[in-house]
């Protein structure tokens, strides 16, 4: 339960704070959905400290892709595809959002951080390549560091891995979420038992833990060498979307 009131008084913070910036920036609209998330989350709050039930025992459905896509994301800890980005949302969240929904977002986040630089509690972003620009389809936090935003040769295989634990360790018995688990055990070894069965989330977890502890070391110093060349060579706006590339360039002139 501490957990949990911990992370609904983090999120109301954030959420008060982003409704301060968005009336002090005349974004009315952006104010009404976090201010409706807000009271949201305060009910949500007020239920749990009282020790009443909620009347529907699924979290309210978020009123925007873009909050589907951020509490998936918060959920798995790590950089992730669109793909298991919905899965997630769906699975654990009752989220309506598809994979095509989120092809425009990382754009409309970019061009809302340039018009209001750091007006928002939070940006969905890119990850960053070993060049620093945008790794194509790979959505990020902005409130993450940049050594869990850039990626490295082993990163994919270590976010995935931080992934399937990330979903192991809920607890639910949904059968979205079970057949997310099996797809994901597939690609790890000694997770299943190789039947059709939903997996045993303890036995996907320390599979998962014990490769990761494999890849960890070297990706951990890959990415911090990253992030140094990022915070070094990057101004706030790249930092968070990427480095322009040649193609870039040619095709944003070429529009």
């Amino acid at each position: 339960m501490s957990d949990r009131l911990d992370d609904l008084e983090r999120r109301i913070d954030e959420l008060r704070a982003g409704v301060r910036t968005a009336m002090r920036a005349r974004d009315g609209a952006h104010a009404r959905v976090l201010r409706a998330e807000l009271r949201s989350a305060e009910r949500a709050w007020d239920a749990l400290v009282s020790g009443e039930q909620p009347a529907k025992e699924e979290p309210p459905r978020l009123v925007t892709v873009r909050e589907q896509v951020h509490q998936g994301l918060r959920l798995l800890g790590a950089a992730a595809q669109p793909r298991l980005i919905v899965a997630v949302s769906t699975a654990f969240f009752g989220g309506t959002i598809s994979s095509s929904r989120l092809t425009s977002l990382r754009r409309d986040e970019e061009r809302s951080f340039r018009s209001l630089p750091f007006g928002r509690p939070y940006y969905l972003c890119a990850a960053l390549t070993d060049r620093l620009s945008p790794a194509r389809g790979l959505l990020t936090l902005s409130t993450w560091p940049l050594e869990r935003r850039v990626v490295g040769p082993l990163s994919p295989r270590v976010d995935f891995l931080t992934c399937a634990i990330a979903v192991a360790e809920q607890k639910t018995h949904d059968e979205r979420a079970d057949r997310l688990l099996l797809r994901m055990a597939r690609n790890i070894p000694g997770a299943t038992d190789g039947t059709l069965s939903p997996p045993d989330p303890g036995r996907v977890a320390e599979a998962a833990r014990a490769e990761l502890r494999v890849h960890a070391d070297r990706d951990t110093r890959d990415r911090a060498e990253l992030a140094e060349r990022a915070a070094a060579q990057l101004g706030d706006t790249a930092r968070l979307f990427g480095a322009a590339t040649l193609s870039t360039i040619k095709k944003e002139n070429a529009t």
